[in-house]
């Protein structure tokens, strides 16, 4: 039985897909899932998109992503908490899975094949790689 699951969002288009395939697992009322975001640091920031906008404001885009965390979470039918931390998103997801003691972790993929796999790297299979629990990795449609 999945007692805890730890959901990781990056604000992304495929964030509507993770929570999908989160409604479609079979929980027990026991169940707790744990929403997270990561907030990159300036370090692993080298790893985003050139050309995806950045953020002026961090303020702003934390209360946004907090926002659309709590619209998630109030769609759930089980207990829930939020986690946003800065760091490097796989290896915060990996301590966060690790704190809470998770079962299963839920995150997203990009898509991204060949060189962009290269060159920006993938936060899920660091995440299959490193992970001691089982993980479920959302695929884009």
């Amino acid at each position: 039985m999945l007692k805890t699951i730890l959901v990781a969002l990056d604000g992304s288009e495929i964030a509507e897909r993770v929570i999908q395939t989160l409604d479609e697992l079979a929980l027990s009322e026991d169940s707790k899932v744990i929403l997270c975001h990561i907030f990159p640091t300036p370090e692993s920031e080298m790893e985003l998109p050139a050309d995806k906008p950045h953020s002026d404001s961090p303020t702003l885009s934390f209360f946004h992503i907090e926002k659309q965390l709590q619209a998630y979470q109030e769609s759930l039918s089980v207990k829930s908490a939020l986690e946003l931390v800065n760091g490097d998103p796989a290896e915060e997801i990996i301590r966060l899975a690790n704190i809470y003691n998770a079962d299963l972790i839920v995150i997203g993929s990009r898509g991204l094949t060949g060189i962009k796999r290269i060159v920006l790297g993938s936060v899920s299979i660091q995440v299959v790689e490193e992970a001691s629990c089982s993980v479920l990795v959302v695929k884009p449609n």
